[in-house]
């Protein structure tokens, strides 16, 4: 069973959260910067208030992303990891994965290029 809602909306960001039993698939749409980073690190909480450790955050239609999105994404890898879950990214476009490999994030949480495949990891 699986149940769907908006986390949070803003301008330029929205987080639209899709939960089965065991995984959180966080579906993130706009740009993340210093603007939205509150967003994205509430989005990123919901799961784990609900008790859920295991996240897929879905960055298909994510079209900007700076060091914010970066140190948001490493803290809540580590807040998973804590607590036995994990973090798996998937779907970013070309730019976003070329900064996520420039700055070594690929090397500590797992990127995907879809969120089956992240799913089935």
């Amino acid at each position: 069973m699986s149940e769907s809602s908006d986390i949070a909306v803003s301008g330029r960001l929205t987080a639209h959260e899709t939960r089965t039993d065991t995984t959180s698939v966080i579906t993130l749409v706009g740009e993340i910067d210093d603007d939205t980073g509150d967003l994205l690190r509430q989005a990123l909480a919901a799961p784990r208030e609900a008790g859920l450790h295991h996240i897929v955050a879905d960055l298909g239609e994510v079209t900007f992303m700076d060091s914010t999105g970066i140190n948001i994404f490493l803290t809540a890898h580590q807040s998973a990891h804590a607590d036995g879950g994990w973090l798996r990214l998937a779907g970013a476009g070309v730019g976003v994965v070329r900064m996520l490999r420039i700055v070594g994030v690929d090397s500590v949480i797992s990127l995907h290029p879809d969120v089956p495949a992240a799913l089935n990891d």
